[in-house]
């Protein structure tokens, strides 16, 4: 690989990278989604399942419809994921859980102000902390709903957490216990050695510099090109300490410097990368929370794509709605669309469709109603219903009344 790379190259390798860039499988099996997962490496969770929890869109996005039980599969006791605060709460490989020990030991060495509360908080709560662990351990694997005494608490957002639930994320932080989720999405916890492979459990602890290096490495290989700043987002690594490793990781090789057309810091990838073009002709929808498109500012470089989710803003003051999800067609993103699954009236819902500027509406329209039939299908609805709101939206209806009617 040359010292420069067009934009156009370095959306190619990021597809690519992601998995974005082949076509889906006639049928996902095991197989596909295991090399879905491969290739982000790390999933991000989240329970908001106004259309689909983002860890089940994410394989989607890559493997099209396919049974949640093949990803639900790959969690709990001694499977090959784990869950820990990786890009915030997300699933890995088990594998990889030595590298995230430096978190475990230190979780809040980013802000020495929350260290101190959080120091303080079990200072005040130890006993207590050391019942909810011996519970955990006579009678886990446990949900905080299931403590002898949970201590309940009243307020709102976060503060409604009882204090029993406060426990078992703390002690879930530090590693000293693991967790995955039921079916329901609810967190269940147990003590590591129950819920991590002994082999894993027993391997050293490598030094923090060590496992910075090896979780940036994975980084770039998912990433397919990226800054210091995009590298150090992907694990979540003060960028300050990402730096120092990156220029290791480029002194022996594993690393290229390059420099990405209309990119003002330098970038890097992995050696051994190449920009392929891309074979998947269809129109892909990607979750808010998906890999792509998690590091905001690198969204904007790559795709010339400005994006924040509005789940949080007022309605009155949303720009696209409430669960928007970006287009990605033929190597760019082309359009926004908000949808919500009607479970109760078997639709998919489409209350707002948007071109991005430029994108061609006559490209863009059938292949996203092609798009959402797939949407539809995998969520078993019956229909798909377009509002009038976003300048796609005419275009929308007119391509699924034209393929799907």
């Amino acid at each position: 690989m040359g010292e420069a790379l067009s934009i156009r190259e370095a959306r190619r390798l990021a597809i690519a990278a992601q998995g974005l860039g082949r076509p889906r499988p006639r049928r996902a099996t095991r197989a596909d989604v295991r090399r879905a997962l491969a290739a982000v490496g790390t999933l991000q969770l989240d329970a908001i399942n106004v259309l689909a929890r983002t860890q089940q869109l994410v394989l989607f996005s890559r493997v099209g419809p396919y049974d949640p039980a093949l990803l639900h599969e790959l969690t709990g006791p001694r499977a090959p994921l784990f869950e820990y605060w990786g890009h915030a709460a997300s699933l890995q490989p088990t594998d990889w859980h030595a590298w995230y020990r430096w978190r475990m030991a230190s979780p809040f060495r980013e802000s020495p102000t929350y260290t101190a509360r959080i120091a303080a908080w079990r200072a005040e709560h130890r006993d207590y902390l050391a019942a909810i662990l011996d519970e955990v351990r006579d009678r886990g694997p446990l949900p905080a709903s299931q403590l002898d005494d949970p201590r309940p608490q009243s307020g709102e957002w976060w503060d409604r957490r009882s204090l029993g639930r406060r426990a078992l994320e703390l002690l879930f932080a530090y590693g000293e216990v693991a967790g995955w989720r039921t079916a329901s999405f609810e967190r269940v916890y147990d003590v590591p050695e129950r819920a991590i492979p002994a082999e894993v459990l027993a391997r050293p602890t490598p030094p923090v510099e060590e496992a910075h290096r090896a979780l940036l490495l994975e980084a770039a290989g998912s990433l397919g090109v990226g800054t210091v700043a995009d590298l150090a987002d992907y694990p979540r690594i003060d960028q300050r300490r990402a730096k120092a490793r990156v220029r290791e990781l480029v002194e022996a090789g594993a690393l290229v410097e390059v420099a990405v057309e209309g990119w003002r810091d330098r970038a890097y990838v992995r050696s051994d990368a190449r920009p392929t073009r891309g074979r998947r002709a269809t129109a892909t929808v990607l979750s808010p929370f998906d890999s792509l498109i998690w590091f905001r500012a690198r969204t904007s470089r790559l795709f010339g794509f400005d994006y924040r989710i509005e789940v949080y803003t007022p309605a009155a003051k949303r720009t696209y709605g409430y669960y928007v999800l970006p287009v990605l067609l033929d190597g760019a993103l082309v359009a926004r669309v908000d949808l919500k699954a009607d479970r109760a009236g078997s639709a998919l819902l489409v209350p707002g469709a948007h071109l991005e500027p430029g994108a061609d509406e006559r490209a863009v329209a059938p292949a996203l109603a092609a798009e959402l039939d797939q949407v539809r299908t995998w969520l078993g609805l019956d229909r798909v219903v377009v509002a009038g709101n976003g300048d796609l939206a005419p275009a929308l209806t007119r391509a699924l009344a034209g393929s799907f009617s």
